[in-house]
Parts: structure tokens; C-alpha cells; sequence
């Protein structure tokens, strides 16, 4: 590999930036494409599927071939609220290959003993979020009901442009959510990126179920390619 490729790659990790290296299976010419330059790339929509399940793999095009290395950084879901539904998908989360983190400041629910294997931390989004520096492959999943509290968290993600971004609650409920974050300065484009009500529409009922929806809805959102209706939408 060329060193400035090498370099850049390396960059690209340190960054938690997506990147993939194309090599010509006939030459062995590299070059690195990002979702930047994607859109300009020959190869554009096999990248872009690749870069969707996050597999390398050998690609076929105009009667050449191509190896594909994909880079992409680990997945986070961050869940707002030590509720029962935290506790029941941070299992499911974890088998899904998921790193989850928990952050809600009420100390009687955020503890290591509701939830052994998973990160908990114990204070406000406004003053977690930032420093973890959520990202493009950051997942935000509010479950508290509390503007103090799920506000705050909705407004980082969205600043952030998390690829998943949902809140918990009645339609009433998140009419008066979007109030609120209209009297902060977001617009209807960032309403629309907001899932709620959360999950898939699975008629879930428990707090089991609900988690199922949840972590269905990430992982459409995180691999599923946008239909040409819904581009037209």
C-alpha cells in the first residue's frame, strides 16, 4: 500500500471516519474513497452497499474486478434511561455486536447492579454527550420520558447527525417534543430524522418487545438502502 493511502487510512481510523480502499485486481492500483468522494467514484453504489454491511469483498465492474477494504468505525448505541427496556435490550444489543453505553442521571436506576454488562454512567446527556464525541455511527435511543432529560440527548444527536436518532413516547407526547426543540432552533428536516414512536411497528407491548422494535429499527436504519420512493419522499 502506498504510504500517503496507508497515512490516510490510518487517519481515517484514529477519526472514527468511514473509508474504503479500492485495489484493481488486474494492476494493484489503490485509491481511497470516502462518502465525501463517493458520489464521483465508478464504483460508487458497490462502496456505498459495502460500506452499508461494513464487509470487504471482491467486486465486479465494466468486466474488472476489484477488492473492496472497508473501514468503518464500531457501532455505538447509546440509551438514555436505565429503564427496563435498557435492561432488556443490552443483551440483545450485545449479540448484535452493538457497544451500548447507558447515561441517565437518576442514581436510583443508573447502577452496575441492573446492569452487569453494560457501561453506565450516571449524569446528564448535556454533559456526557459531547465529550464521547457521537458520531455518524452513533445510534441514540431515549427512553425516560423527561424533556430534562431526553431533550437535551435529542438535541447532541441531532447536532451530531446520528444515523439513528428515536424517543419513546405518544404522538401527543412527541407533538410537544418538537415544540420544544422548534423554540431551540431545529427545523422540520430535523423532526424528520427523529423515530417516534420508537421501534418498529411490531405491536410490541412488553418491555422485551420493545427493545426487539428498537434494535430492529437501528439496524434498518444503520444497513438498509433507501428504496427509490423513499428517496422521492
Amino acid at each position: 500500500m502506498r504510504p500517503d493511502l496507508l497515512s490516510a487510512l490510518n487517519a481515517a481510523r484514529r477519526e472514527r471516519r468511514a473509508a474504503v480502499l479500492v485495489t484493481a485486481m488486474a494492476d494493484g492500483a489503490q485509491r481511497l474513497v470516502t462518502p465525501q468522494t463517493l458520489a464521483a467514484d465508478p464504483l460508487n453504489e458497490a462502496i456505498d452497499n459495502a460500506l452499508r454491511s461494513g464487509k470487504s469483498g471482491l467486486v465486479e465492474h465494466e468486466g474488472a474486478s476489484y477488492f473492496l477494504t472497508v473501514q468503518v468505525p464500531p457501532v455505538r448505541l447509546v440509551v438514555i434511561g436505565a429503564v427496563h427496556i435498557s435492561q432488556a435490550l443490552a443483551p440483545m444489543a450485545k449479540l448484535a455486536g452493538f457497544d451500548m453505553t447507558i447515561v441517565d442521571p437518576r442514581t436510583a436506576f443508573a447502577t452496575p447492579e441492573r446492569f452487569p454488562d453494560v457501561p453506565v454512567i450516571a449524569d446528564w446527556p448535556e454533559t456526557v454527550l459531547p465529550p464521547m464525541k457521537i458520531d455518524r455511527y452513533t445510534a441514540i435511543a431515549c427512553f425516560t420520558h423527561d424533556p430534562k432529560i431526553d431533550d437535551p440527548a435529542l438535541e447532541e444527536a441531532l447536532r451530531a447527525e446520528c444515523f439513528y436518532v428515536g424517543a419513546l413516547g405518544s404522538r401527543k407526547t412527541h407533538a410537544k417534543r418538537l415544540e420544544r426543540l422548534a423554540a431551540k432552533g431545529f427545523t422540520a428536516d430535523d423532526f424528520a430524522r427523529i423515530k417516534a414512536p420508537i421501534g418498529l411497528d411490531i405491536g410490541a407491548v412488553t418491555p422485551s418487545e420493545i427493545a426487539v422494535s428498537v434494535l430492529g429499527e437501528i439496524i434498518l436504519a444503520l444497513r438498509k438502502k433507501p428504496l427509490r420512493v423513499e428517496k422521492a419522499a
